[in-house]
């Protein structure tokens, strides 16, 4: 069965997921940085340091969310062109903002579409990237199938996910992810089903070496998982081949 965040409702996982963030997105880059003690800035620039050999000249991000990924790729790696795609126009209007307040609305352009059927042309982009996004994607498969197509031969793809920590460290994060998140994420954007969907997702999300079975099998080669501060994010690289 598929985790999705509004249990009662009919509609498809797609849908609900932009539902999901169309309602939380006023409150999004807030309860990021307030959950994760501001350290998801560390991760998203750790993933990215890794496409610094690659010199990417254009990149997509997908699942860009409010834009964190392709404004620090614009800084990181100064690329010629980053496009970046979400399924919720809520969060995208907060991107283009953002964007505008740096001067990069000549360099990042957003677009509303879906990961599962990019509109772009095969091996289109020198580097793709997803942040905190695959999990919500409603067939992984598909997906990083399209990912992989719209990749260049001899490109990266970057993965950064939740994943599920081992050792003695899993009881504290279980705890926190399974009763405190949800309070403190529906208190503040008044959808505690959003916040509940979040541990359920990388609950049912295929992590460390399931994921790189699925990348292999996609198509991906010298593919890696990079775990961070516990296990509690892992990035997870893929080349395609040339």
């Amino acid at each position: 069965m598929k985790v999705v965040p509004y249990k009662g409702q009919a509609a498809a996982k797609k849908q609900q997921i932009e539902q999901m963030f169309d309602g939380v997105s006023h409150r999004y880059d807030f309860l990021n940085h307030l959950l994760s003690g501001g350290i998801d800035v560390l991760w998203r620039r750790k993933a990215l340091r890794l496409l610094r050999p690659l010199a990417p000249q254009s990149l997509l991000d997908i699942a860009t969310g409010t834009g964190d990924v392709a404004i620090e790729a614009a800084r990181m790696l100064h690329p010629g062109r980053i496009v970046g795609l979400d399924l919720s126009e809520g969060m995208l209007t907060y991107a283009r903002r953002k964007v505008a307040r740096r001067g990069l609305d000549g360099l990042i352009s957003f677009e509303k579409g879906d990961a599962e059927n990019l509109r772009f042309e095969s091996n289109s982009f020198d580097a793709v990237t997803v942040s905190y996004g695959v999990r919500n994607f409603e067939n992984l498969e598909k997906g990083l199938a399209e990912m992989y197509r719209v990749l260049r031969p001899g490109g990266t793809c970057i993965v950064l996910e939740f994943s599920k920590p081992r050792g003695w460290f899993r009881s504290v994060y279980n705890f926190y992810f399974k009763y405190i998140t949800p309070t403190i994420g529906g208190f503040f954007s008044k959808d505690r089903a959003a916040y509940t969907y979040l541990p359920e997702s990388v609950g049912a999300f295929p992590d460390g070496q399931d994921f790189l079975n699925i990348y292999q099998q996609i198509g991906f080669t010298h593919t890696q998982c990079i775990p961070l501060t516990f296990g509690v994010s892992s990035i997870y690289v893929g080349k395609k081949p040339l």
